[in-house]
C-alpha cells in the first residue's frame, strides 16, 4: 500500500513538468540545461514507478492468492466436520462452486479491488488535491458539476449487479452440479441411449448460465459509457472555462496545458471506482456465499474427551429415529446389547432400517432419543480421534479413490507394510484377482474404481477392513456383490482376526448371519424377531421363511 501511494504521488510530476515546459515556451525562457533536466527528471520518475509497481504486484497478488488458499482449506476442513445430512442439502457441484468460482471473486476483492482502490482512487484524490489547491479551484470546481449524477448512477448500477451476479453464480453452481452429475452416471446414459436427452438438458442448463452472466456482462457494460460521457462534458466545461479564464489573463497556457493533463489522468481514476465497486459487489456475493458454509454450525460435534475401556460392549436405546426433513418415522423401540467380542446380525426387508441403524452407531446422524453406549460411555462423550479408531466401517456402497490398489487397501493404515497389504486381500479374498492384473497391487483403479467389477470393489473394501486394528467392525450389506460361496471364506477369516472384535453386519443374505451370536429382524423401523439363527428359525416366522426360501434358491442355482 505505501508502494501504491508512492506510484500515485510519482504519477503526479509528469504533467506538472510539461506544464512547466509549456510555460518556459509560452515565455521563452525554454534553453537545452531545462529541457536535459527536466527529460532526466521525468526518465527517472518513470523508472522508479515501473521498479515499483513489480514490487507492488508481486506483494498485493500473493496476499490474495494465499487469502484464497486459505478460504479453500477453510472451506474443506469445514466439511470434514458435516454431517451427512449437510450434503443432502448442498449438492457436490454446488460446494466446488463455491471452492472454486467464488473464492476466485474474493480473490480478485483481494487484489485487484485494492489495487483499484490505491491505484485509482487514491490518484484521484491527490489529482483532484493538486488542481484545487495547486492550479485554480473555480476551474476545478466547475469541472466536476456533473460527477454527483455519475456517482448516483454508479450506484443504481452496482445494486443490478449485485442481483445479477447473485444470479450468475446460482446458475453456474446448478451447471456444475448437472455437470458432475452426468459425468458420473455417463456409462447408465449410454446403456439407456439417453445421450441427446442429456446433451438437450445440459445445453438449458448451459444457456440458463450463459444468460445470466450475459446480464452481468450487460450490467458492468453500463459503467463504461457513463464515465466516458462524465468526462467528455467535464473536458468541454475545462476547455470553454479555462480558455475564458486565459482570455481575462487569470490562468496561463502552461496551467491550463498541466489542468487538462491531470484531468486526462482522472479516467483511470474513475474507470477504478467503477472497478472497484464491481468486484466489491461480486466478492460481497461470493463471499456471502462461502460465509454460508463456514457459519453452517455442526450438527454433531465431538466435544467429549473419554475414551472407553476395552474390551469393548455395545449397547442401544432407540425410542425413535426421523430423518431431519422428513416425517415418518425409520426407527422406534429398539434396545438390545452386544458383549465384546460377539457378532450382531442384522436383517429385514428393504427400507426396514438396517442402515439407518449403523449409520447412527457412526454418528453419521444423531438424535437425543436414539442412544448408543461403547462400553459404559456414551458416543457423544468419546473424543473424536478415538471414536474414528474404534469403528471400521465398510458400507453398502464400496468406494475406492483413482489410485493404485496398494494405496486403496492401506487407506486407514497409510504406513501399513507390503507384507500387511498383501496379507489383507489375501483375507478379503482378492489377492487372486490382484495377482491377475498387470502391474498387480501398483495397477491403478481409475476414477471411484471404475476398472473392477462390484465384487471386486467391495472386497477391497473389505481388505481395508482386515488391515484396520478396529474394536467395533460394522459391514452395511458390504458383500451383497459377491457370490455365497466367496462371502463365507471372507466370513471365515474375518472370524479368524476378529479376536476380541464387536462385529455387526447388516445383509440381505441370510447365510452371512447365519453363525451371528444374536441377530435382530427389523421391520417398519422395530424388531419383530430376536434371537440367533437356531431360535429365530424355531419361531418359523419370517427369519425362517426368509432362509428356507435363500436356501431353495441357492439350491436351484447350483443345479441341486
Amino acid at each position: 500500500m505505501i508502494m501504491l501511494a508512492m506510484v500515485s504521488a510519482l504519477n503526479l510530476v509528469a504533467p506538472w513538468m510539461v506544464g512547466a515546459i509549456v510555460d518556459h515556451i509560452a515565455e521563452g525562457t525554454l534553453n537545452r540545461t531545462i529541457l536535459l533536466h527536466t527529460v532526466g527528471l521525468l526518465v527517472i520518475t518513470g523508472l522508479t514507478i515501473y521498479v515499483l509497481r513489480y514490487l507492488w504486484r508481486l506483494l498485493l497478488y500473493s496476499a490474495s492468492y494465499q487469502l484464497g488458499s486459505m478460504l479453500r482449506q477453510r472451506l474443506y476442513q469445514h466439511w470434514l466436520t458435516q454431517p451427512a445430512a449437510f450434503f443432502n442439502e448442498y449438492g457436490s457441484g454446488d460446494l466446488m462452486a463455491r471452492a472454486t468460482n467464488d473464492v476466485t471473486a474474493v480473490e480478485m476483492s483481494a487484489g485487484e479491488a485494492i489495487l483499484a482502490l490505491f491505484d485509482g482512487v487514491l490518484v484521484g484524490f491527490m489529482v483532484l488535491g493538486v488542481m484545487f489547491f495547486a492550479i485554480d479551484w473555480r476551474l476545478a470546481a466547475i469541472t466536476l458539476i456533473p460527477w454527483p449524477i455519475m456517482a448516483f448512477t454508479f450506484w443504481k448500477i452496482n445494486n443490478q449487479l449485485h442481483d445479477a451476479f447473485t444470479r450468475a453464480q446460482g446458475r453456474f453452481s446448478d451447471l456444475n452440479d448437472q455437470t458432475l452429475e452426468q459425468i458420473s452416471a455417463i456409462r447408465l446414459l449410454r446403456a439407456y441411449g439417453l445421450e441427446q436427452r442429456s446433451v438437450e438438458q445440459f445445453k438449458e442448463s448451459a444457456g440458463e448460465a450463459q444468460r445470466a452472466n450475459l446480464e452481468v456482462a450487460a450490467t458492468e457494460a453500463k459503467y463504461d459509457p457513463v464515465i466516458f460521457l462524465t468526462m467528455g462534458v467535464s473536458f468541454l466545461i475545462a476547455l470553454s472555462f479555462g480558455g475564458w479564464l486565459i482570455a481575462s489573463a487569470e490562468l496561463t497556457v502552461g496551467e491550463l496545458t498541466k489542468f487538462t493533463l491531470y484531468l486526462g489522468q482522472l479516467i483511470w481514476p474513475m474507470f477504478a471506482y467503477g472497478w472497484l465497486l464491481n468486484l466489491l459487489e461480486r466478492g460481497r456475493v461470493a463471499y456471502e456465499r462461502i460465509d454460508k458454509i463456514l457459519q453452517t454450525t455442526p450438527a454433531i460435534t465431538f466435544a467429549g474427551d473419554k475414551q472407553p475401556k476395552q474390551p469393548l460392549s455395545l449397547s442401544w436405546d432407540i425410542k425413535s429415529f426421523s430423518y431431519p426433513g422428513h416425517e415418518g418415522t425409520v426407527l422406534k423401540d429398539l434396545k438390545g446389547k452386544l458383549d465384546a467380542g460377539k457378532t450382531l446380525g442384522i436383517v429385514g426387508e428393504t427400507g426396514a432400517g438396517k442402515s439407518t441403524f449403523v449409520q447412527l452407531l457412526g454418528r453419521l446422524y444423531e438424535s437425543s432419543n436414539a442412544q448408543f453406549e461403547l462400553g459404559d460411555v456414551s458416543l457423544a462423550d468419546i473424543d473424536q480421534e478415538s471414536f474414528r479408531r474404534l469403528l471400521a466401517f465398510v458400507p453398502q456402497e464400496s468406494f475406492l479413490f483413482s489410485t493404485n490398489i496398494a494405496d486403496n487397501i492401506a487407506l486407514g493404515q497409510p504406513n501399513a507394510a507390503k507384507e500387511d497389504i498383501e496379507k489383507a486381500a489375501e483375507l478379503a479374498v482378492i489377492d487372486e484377482d490382484i495377482a491377475s492384473f498387470p502391474e498387480q497391487y501398483s495397477t491403478p483403479v481409475g476414477e471411484r474404481g471404475i476398472t473392477l467389477s462390484g465384487g471386486q470393489k467391495q472386497r477391497m473394501a473389505i481388505a481395508r477392513l482386515m488391515l484396520m486394528d478396529s474394536s467395533i467392525v460394522v459391514l452395511d450389506d458390504a458383500l451383497s456383490a459377491v457370490d455365497v460361496a466367496t462371502e463365507q471364506r471372507i466370513l471365515a477369516n474375518l472370524r479368524k482376526v476378529r479376536d476380541k472384535r464387536t462385529t455387526i453386519i447388516v445383509s440381505h443374505r441370510l447365510s452371512a448371519v447365519e453363525e451371528a451370536d444374536e441377530i435382530i429382524v427389523l421391520k417398519n423401523g422395530t424388531s419383530i424377531e430376536q434371537g440367533n439363527h437356531d431360535q429365530l428359525m424355531a419361531l418359523n416366522g419370517w427369519y425362517a421363511d426368509m432362509y428356507r426360501y435363500q436356501q431353495l434358491e441357492k439350491a436351484v442355482e447350483e443345479g441341486r
